[in-house]
């Protein structure tokens, strides 16, 4: 675990013939526990649009929820490649879910962007998304793919530099309140507390965890 809280470093003018940004690798090429709490407060920016991270889950190929438990597939080998790379993937034949590779190459694991706090180009997300309460925005990684019009064809792209930016936290911005709680939507390794959320944002998505409905306040913390 990081003794301070890293952030993904600017990014940078999107050149697809352009070496990986080293910064970026250090940041992802860590526990993906640590990627997923310090990805809480950063921004994802696509198509004019963008939204503060209050909610991410870690995934691992060592647990079975995680995709590369079964090993190298056609699906799975962005997984197992350069961390820093978005792993876009399909859920149940309706919704694309964004993930950030982390850990070194070769090792199976993703952080899954699960909610955002809209702060740019709302009124676009309204229209994509059919919605108008900002709190249906991008309360949910299906809701937020489609408000910011993130779909399959961004699978194995770079996240510095790349079509789909994670910036850090703005220089004025508090620090967000982290608890933790289960991950939400699966059944196997669901007792894993691997789920990562801002106490303090109204757009985490439900069921929220036990920590947030009660108050009570708890450190994140990787098990």
């Amino acid at each position: 675990m990081s003794a301070t809280r890293d952030a993904p470093p600017p990014a940078a003018p999107s050149d697809p013939s352009a070496a990986p940004d080293p910064r970026a690798i250090q940041f992802y090429a860590r526990s993906v526990h640590d990627v997923a709490r310090d990805l809480v407060g950063c921004v994802v920016r696509h198509r004019g649009c963008a939204g503060r991270i209050v909610e991410t889950e870690s995934y691992h190929e060592t647990e079975p929820a995680c995709h590369a438990f079964i090993g190298e597939t056609e699906r799975t080998r962005p997984l197992l490649g350069p961390p820093g790379v978005a792993y876009v993937y399909r859920s149940y034949g309706i919704h694309a879910l964004l993930n950030a590779v982390a850990e070194e190459d070769g090792v199976g694991a993703a952080v899954l962007i699960r909610a955002l706090e809209p702060v740019d180009g709302l009124a676009a997300m309204r229209a994509r998304r059919g919605v108008a309460r900002d709190e249906e925005l991008c309360s949910g990684p299906g809701k937020l793919t489609e408000a910011l019009a993130i779909g399959l064809e961004l699978n194995r792209t770079r996240l510095t530099g790349g079509p789909i930016e994670i910036l850090p936290p703005p220089a004025d911005a508090a620090p967000p309140r982290l608890v933790t709680g289960r991950r939400v939507g699966i059944t196997r390794a669901a007792e894993l507390e691997w789920r990562f959320c801002d106490a303090g944002s109204r757009h985490v998505s439900r069921p929220r965890p036990p920590a947030m409905r009660s108050g009570a306040r708890r450190a994140a913390a990787t098990q």
